[in-house]
């Protein structure tokens, strides 16, 4: 490690990132969870929720290459600040529509729709700037801590707004989201993170750097397997599951404090797993994804076995601990690896794998328990396409399986 450069948390710029993406990730899966309950609970139609969720994700999943292109061509930092600056005062008038008794179905679909779109240029800035605040031999520890705690606000946020919900009702749980994103935005402005100059001066049109980003994606066999790996753990387990919770509770007689126990579960589960890949040398990066993989999905099968909700904050815990271990090594190769001109191009591609499949899943389970299926079938059948998927991989991923790492 380059002793000249400071620790990771003595790094001010670091800092501010870890606290703005934490932010910004809570903030996306409160807003998730707050629209999720409401939909369910006020306007009484899962079918509803299910069009909503795919308002803010189907958008989200197309612009993410267009974002990485943009993060490439201009300040990451000024993205972030921009993108969340406005998704704040998206939340703040669905505070407002909620105090006022004015929210429907409408509303909650044209906001859903902008709110998606915007957070397709945030993720790919944010991924491929961690490379440009910290010294090479310090990205593991950076992405242990910042996409790994990160995975854990897709938890935190649940877990908050489900007990603003529990105390305060949708408006009151409206109301704190929104202040959690500005403050992400507060954490996100330029100057506090130094960002250096543009690395990609190359001039040519968006769609030639689409193009050459796909392609450089394309010629490496490790990238495009680890690309696999991750849209299998977050379409079939995490993003299956995570949609599942909060049904299952609601099916079993639950209330929102019941579901924060079962997300609190699957966060220190996450936590655990995050201080161990952030301190200990993982050399086999590939082989140790795949391994992980196939242990979450193993969980998810068993998730869909059990009835009982005290059970299955045990298996949360299994979970979240399990999956930590596909993403962060699979990630930081990547960021080590790739040219740093076009590092922008691959992390939205990569960011795409690991965070746009996941609200495709909320949508499809959904969609599926609306038209009648039982949702312990549905987590049932994601699970064992998934670790079919897993097997082939791990069977023909010689490449990927035998990767290794100096760091």
């Amino acid at each position: 490690m380059d002793q000249s450069k400071p620790t990771l948390f003595k790094n001010r710029a670091f800092v501010f990132l870890f606290f703005a993406s934490l932010l910004a990730i809570v903030g996306f899966s409160m807003f998730f969870m707050t629209t999720t309950w409401f939909v369910i609970s006020d306007l009484g139609s899962a079918g509803s929720l299910g069009i909503i969720l795919i308002a803010i994700t189907v958008p989200r999943i197309l612009m993410m290459a267009f974002g990485g292109v943009i993060a490439d061509k201009f300040k990451k930092t000024t993205i972030m600040f921009s993108t969340s600056s406005i998704q704040g005062v998206l939340i703040v008038a669905v505070f407002l529509l909620s105090n006022a008794d004015q929210l429907t179905f409408t509303y909650l679909l044209i906001i859903g729709f902008i709110f998606g779109t915007l957070d397709a240029f945030s993720g790919p800035a944010g991924s491929s700037l961690i490379p440009k605040l910290v010294d090479k031999s310090q990205i593991k520890q950076a992405n242990a801590i910042i996409q790994g705690l990160g995975q854990i606000g897709f938890v935190i946020g649940p877990i908050i707004a489900g007990s603003v919900m529990e105390f305060g009702g949708v408006t009151t749980g409206y109301f704190v989201t929104a202040l959690i994103v500005l403050g992400s935005a507060f954490f996100m402005f330029p100057p506090f993170l130094k960002e250096g100059p543009v690395d990609n001066t190359v001039k040519q049109t968006p769609l030639k750097d689409l193009i050459e980003g796909f392609n450089y994606v394309r010629a490496s066999r490790f990238l495009v397997t680890g690309i696999l790996i991750l849209i299998t753990l977050n379409f079939f387990a995490f993003g299956s599951i995570s949609i599942a919770i909060p049904i299952l509770v609601e099916t079993y007689g639950g209330s929102p404090i019941n579901l924060s126990y079962i997300e609190s579960a699957l966060a220190i589960g996450m936590l655990v797993s995050t201080a161990i890949i952030g301190t200990v040398k993982i050399r086999r990066r590939g082989l140790t994804s795949m391994l992980g993989l196939i242990a979450t999905l193993l969980v998810a099968f068993a998730f869909s076995q059990i009835p009982s909700l005290f059970i299955l904050t045990g298996l949360a815990f299994m979970l979240g601990f399990s999956m930590t271990f596909v993403a962060i090594p699979f990630f930081t190769s990547a960021q080590e690896d790739t040219d740093p001109r076009i590092m922008g191009r691959v992390m939205s591609i990569v960011f795409l794998a690991m965070n746009g499949f996941d609200p495709l899943a909320y949508a499809g389970v959904t969609l599926l328990v609306a038209r009648g299926i039982d949702i312990q079938l549905v987590i049932l059948t994601f699970s064992l396409i998934g670790l079919f998927i897993a097997l082939i991989t791990f069977w023909r991923g010689k490449t990927f399986r035998n990767y290794t790492s100096e760091y």
